[in-house]
This record gives structure tokens, C-alpha cells and sequence, in this order.
């Protein structure tokens, strides 16, 4: 097997992507691509179903390029994503010199919840709200090893995603304070199309007030209104909290991603 090492987008200093290839007629066996986050790289790997039996050893030689390709552009450290993580992508990441050390739980379940809610919420508004969420949501996920470190830049890019919906990103304002928000985005490709609570947090000034509750319903609500009927999320296995909050509203763990780090 060669692989190749493809540089990607000159333009994009921030990720970089690495090819499988066959050595006989050069087919594509996988890829994986890395790409840079404000905390670290995200790297995520791809086979062909079609790749031979010794497809736990080309996943462990993608991984290898990808993080040398990754380390050329830059120090931080790596996280492997796997949905629906076997012992062959454990064995894969470990042979890579990765370890098992996330697991985000997607939770489902279906809409409408038809549960009440009394918060008010007003969508989000360009070119006023963005430093504003920028504060609270670092704030609220200050020791989280990717969702507390966004810039504007980075959310700006994020914004001028062709899914994105201000009137589906929902702000929570307390004496013309930002108390909390319930960020969602629709996935029409899903089969069935899923409703995703992309972002949910509230300011740590403001805990303790059953706001998480309240924007997650109100979020949900929202979906279902555009004719959704699942409702989905993703929370680490080990926020208990927010676990009990959402099996309490009826949510139930459809699958796992396990990240695999190496340090920095």
C-alpha cells in the first residue's frame, strides 16, 4: 500500500489531509484529515467498505501520516473521533500512539417533547449579539478542551455555514444581560432529518435557575416546529448533570464517539 500525503488547501494552513492508496491500480483505500482547532487538532478517518482485511492496519497508517502532516503545521494536541467505536479502531488508534480518552454520547428522542416551558427567547442578531455569546459561552465552557476557546473569527465562520439560521440560535436575556442560549441546527440529510441542540450553556452568573431545562425545551420546540420529529445531542459520558437533565427529558444514548488523544 503507499500512501500519499496530500498538503490540502494552500489557503488553509489548518488542515491537512492524508490518502490510502492501493499499490497495484492506485484505488483510494481511505483518507483522513486533520483539522485545526483553537485548542488542538481534530483528526477524523474514513475507509473505503471496500478495503482489504487489513483494514485495522491502513486506518493505524492514516493516523500515523495525518498526525506527522499535522505536527509539520504546527504544535497542540490531537483527538481521533471514531463513531461507533469498535475494538478495531481501538487497536488502530493505539498503534498510532493514541489513547482512549472521550466518549460523547449522541442522545436522541423523539418530537414533540410536549413538555411546557416559560423562558423568553429572541433569536440571535448579526453584527450585535457575537461578542456577547463569545463571553458567555467561554465563560460556561471554560475548562472544556474545545468549545471554550472560540474567537469571533471563528465564529464568524461558523455563522456564514449555509445552515445556519438565527432565528434557530436562541438567546436568553436577563436585565439586558445574556443569561444563557440554545444554539440548534437542522441536519435534512439525516435519514430520519435529525434537530440537533448544536450549543446549550448558561452563564455561570446565572446557575442554579433551571435555565439549562428551560432552553433545552424551548430549543426542542423549536425544531419540532420545523417539522422535525427527532431531536438529538451530544454530551460527554461523563457529565453527569447534564446527563440527568437529559434523561430526564427523555433522551436516550443512540451511539458513541470516542476520542483518541495524543498530548501536545
Amino acid at each position: 500500500m503507499q500512501l500519499s500525503v496530500e498538503p490540502g488547501d494552500e489557503a488553509r494552513p489548518d488542515s491537512v489531509s492524508v490518502v490510502a492508496r492501493s499499490g497495484d491500480r492506485g484505488r483510494v483505500l481511505g483518507y483522513a484529515q486533520a483539522v485545526r482547532r483553537p485548542r488542538g487538532w481534530s483528526l477524523e478517518v474514513v475507509l473505503d467498505s471496500r478495503a482489504p482485511d487489513d483494514a485495522t492496519q491502513i486506518r493505524a497508517q492514516l493516523i500515523s501520516a495525518a498526525l506527522d502532516a499535522a505536527g509539520k503545521r504546527g504544535a497542540g494536541a490531537v483527538t481521533l473521533w471514531e463513531p461507533h467505536p469498535s475494538p478495531h479502531h481501538d487497536e488502530a488508534a493505539r498503534a498510532a500512539g493514541l489513547a482512549p480518552t472521550r466518549d460523547l454520547l449522541q442522545m436522541r428522542r423523539p418530537l414533540p417533547v410536549g413538555l411546557p416551558w416559560s423562558v423568553g427567547v429572541r433569536p440571535f442578531v448579526r453584527g450585535q449579539d457575537e461578542d456577547r455569546w463569545l463571553r458567555v459561552n467561554n465563560r460556561a465552557f471554560a475548562e472544556h478542551p474545545e468549545q471554550g476557546a472560540w474567537d469571533r473569527a471563528g465564529l464568524e465562520e461558523v455563522l456564514s455555514e449555509p445552515w445556519f439560521d438565527p432565528n434557530g440560535f436562541l438567546l436568553h436575556e436577563v436585565d439586558g444581560r445574556l443569561a444563557g442560549f440554545c444554539w440548534t441546527k437542522v441536519h435534512p440529510d439525516e435519514r430520519p432529518p435529525l434537530g440537533e441542540i448544536f450549543v446549550i450553556a448558561v452563564d455561570p452568573d446565572f446557575g442554579g435557575r433551571g435555565l439549562g431545562r428551560e432552553l433545552t425545551l424551548a430549543g426542542l420546540d423549536h425544531l419540532c416546529q420545523q417539522g422535525l420529529t427527532v431531536g438529538m445531542l451530544y454530551v460527554e459520558s461523563t457529565n453527569e448533570p447534564a446527563l440527568r437533565l437529559y434523561e430526564g427529558l427523555g433522551f436516550v444514548v443512540d451511539h458513541v464517539h470516542r476520542g483518541y488523544t495524543r498530548p501536545a
